[in-house]
């Protein structure tokens, strides 16, 4: 039996595609299914992301996002990363509204929350997407283990545990969040 050949799907295909009951992201083309992530996950996501939100809206730099907010990183084939949160500094939005669609660059900041069900080799291909398309700096932050990896490069890493400070550095000067505040309820 001859095996009917696939082409990659565009971004602009998987804008508009009906995925019911499922999150998704796509990669190299491929539409790569993921499950929902639980309770903890998304109460750590929200508190990160609340804190940049408050901070970036407070010094007028830029748009937060939240997860599942799509960045097409990469074309021919087309890659669409989510992440559970995001930075875009003002200077980078150009003036106008958002966009639509997904948004054709990837973040300034890319925040990842690492559930137990994700494989090493799969973060690490996500760290190294979102560096080649841009991003300044990524977090990943393990409730697992209670860390936060601040990623300067895909090799650049500095842990901090929980009695560490997450601080935004030079991308965004002035911001701190004890990194034990975003896991301890």
């Amino acid at each position: 039996m001859a095996r009917a050949s696939t082409r990659p799907v565009t971004a602009e295909e998987f804008l508009v595609l009906d995925l019911p009951d499922a999150r998704a992201e796509l990669v190299r083309g491929e539409v790569v299914r993921m499950s929902l992530p639980g309770g903890e996950h998304g109460i750590v996501a929200m508190r990160i992301g609340a804190r940049l939100f408050r901070f970036v809206d407070e010094h007028a730099l830029g748009v937060v996002c939240s997860a599942e907010t799509g960045f097409l990183v990469a074309r021919h084939p087309d890659t669409v990363r989510g992440p559970d949160a995001a930075f875009v500094a003002r200077e980078r939005l150009g003036g106008g509204p958002p966009p639509l669609g997904f948004w054709p660059f990837a973040p300034d900041l890319a925040v990842e929350v690492i559930s137990p069900h994700d494989r090493p080799q799969a973060v690490r291909e996500k760290v190294r997407d979102w560096f080649a398309s841009g991003t300044r700096r990524v977090w990943l932050l393990y409730p697992g283990t209670r860390t936060v990896h601040n990623l300067r490069s895909p090799s650049d890493a500095e842990i901090l545990g929980t009695a560490d400070l997450l601080s935004g550095e030079d991308l965004l000067p002035g911001f701190s969040c004890p990194v034990a505040a975003l896991f301890d309820e």
